[in-house]
């Protein structure tokens, strides 16, 4: 029997029939869609469209072939129809039911069976492998092989858009600072909550100190923190991927890890892990003995800036020099975990900060995980939009919430020559405000 018609089969038997027939074709969602807007409008790059190519091929009207499989796959996934939806269809949900069973029945090349094999299985379920790669990413920046490869032109081997990623690649920890992280630490204010910190894969290895900063936030607000040593990758990267099995497996690996803490919350800093972990219930719906385990693990899933506004952080007298401050929505942070009002609180509490809203913040910068990697000429139309709108605001400081939005936005300013301007993640400005207020002061109780 052909793959085609084996999907076909599994299309009928997984697909949530209900939630496909829940589109009312009304069209709200195609001003919200990148891929539908950047593909010249486009009826098959919208969520309508995807929506109806699911529908034939569970009516047996079409096969899942490589049309409908381009039109899947070139999905950022950004889930920004979902909000704007009056039928409320979870289509991100739909989405990647669609994704693993293409996945789990398409022939790949041996390279890209490969490459597949390496990141999903062999790297990203285990924290060691993690560290160790970033270790020889560290190894490359520090011993002169990175100066060596760029005063040799090497990188002109690579496509565009990877040589430009490598020279915004944050300066990575070294082997021994991230064996050396902490399970506890205490609040350094009267304490208020206890909290469990999911510290994520490439967050706690390439960004590490995005996650110490963060830590330092929640103990100046108040929080003992617990960081349990057996979590693991929230398995995102696998659940948009086609490797569900994968993702449920790392997903009962997290629950375990923070199920028996006796905390508040489980905190993330990660707009894109947050949203999947915060959907583990429904990952693990059909699990008898995962379900009601996954339902008490989404209960205490927070963003650190719902937190910090929770414990009044926004009401401190925090002060940096003076900048025009934009900011970038987080895709899943926005659209999954509903969170917009807290970082611009946080950021509009800052004295010497004026805030400029960004005309569509909402819509995505086209990082989407691995996808400024596996189609970057769409990922960079969806981003030289998204920088002029940058650019309007004449801001000089662009903040995010999540790793890849992050990398993608100094892409973005790297790719335009913008020497002025930079981007960091909320935390590290929350936390540069924290720093420069402690300078100020400090003269002030000398001189008292």
């Amino acid at each position: 029997m052909k793959n085609e018609q084996i999907m076909q089969q599994q299309f009928q038997a997984r697909m949530n029939e209900d939630e496909l027939l829940n589109c009312m074709r009304c069209g709200f969602c195609l001003p919200t869609c990148p891929t539908y807007i950047e593909s010249g409008f486009q009826e098959s790059h919208s969520p309508r469209g995807r929506i109806a190519l699911m529908k034939a091929v569970v009516a047996g009207l079409i096969e899942p072939d490589e049309d409908v499989e381009r039109s899947l796959q070139l999905c950022l996934g950004c889930r920004a129809c979902e909000p704007v939806c009056p039928s409320g269809v979870r289509y991100g949900h739909l989405l990647e039911e669609a994704r693993d069973i293409i996945a789990q029945h398409k022939t790949y090349s041996p390279i890209v069976r490969f490459i597949r094999h390496l990141v999903f299985k062999q790297l990203f379920p285990y924290p060691k492998r993690m560290r160790i790669a970033t270790a020889l990413l560290g190894f490359y920046q520090r011993s002169g092989l990175q100066s060596f490869a760029r005063k040799l032109g090497l990188l002109r081997l690579l496509p565009n858009h990877l040589a430009t990623m490598e020279k915004v690649l944050p300066n990575v920890p070294t082997w021994k600072e991230m064996n050396e992280r902490p399970t506890h630490v205490e609040a350094l204010a009267p304490r208020k909550r206890r909290v469990a910190f999911f510290s994520g894969c490439l967050m706690d290895t390439m960004f590490m100190d995005i996650n110490d900063r963060t830590m330092k936030l929640l103990q100046l607000a108040g929080c003992d923190i617990v960081i349990p040593e057996a979590q693991t990758c929230c398995g995102a990267l696998h659940g948009h991927s086609g490797e569900k099995a994968d993702a449920k497996t790392l997903a009962k690996r997290n629950i375990e890890a923070f199920e028996a803490l006796d905390v508040d919350y489980i905190v993330t800093n990660a707009g894109g892990c947050g949203a999947f972990l915060i959907e583990y219930d429904h990952l693990l719906k059909d699990d008898p003995v995962w379900a009601e385990r996954a339902k008490a693990f989404v209960a205490k899933i927070k963003d650190v800036s719902v937190i910090l506004v929770e414990l009044g952080f926004h009401h401190r007298s925090l002060r940096l020099p003076n900048q025009i401050v934009t900011y970038q929505d987080s895709c899943h942070l926005r659209n999954v975990m509903k969170t917009a009002s807290e970082p611009r609180l946080l950021l509009q509490s800052i004295a010497g900060v004026e805030f400029r809203e960004m005309k569509d913040a909402d819509r995505c910068c086209g990082s989407a995980g691995i996808y400024n990697i596996v189609h970057p000429d769409m990922s960079m139309q969806v981003l030289d939009y998204k920088m002029e709108q940058a650019k309007q605001t004449k801001a000089t400081t662009i903040v995010t919430a999540n790793p890849g939005c992050l990398l993608q936005m100094k892409l973005g300013i790297e790719r335009e020559g913008l020497t002025n301007v930079r981007a960091v993640h909320l935390v590290d400005l929350l936390f540069e405000a924290v720093e420069a207020t402690k300078e100020a002061t400090e003269p002030m109780k000398q001189t008292g």
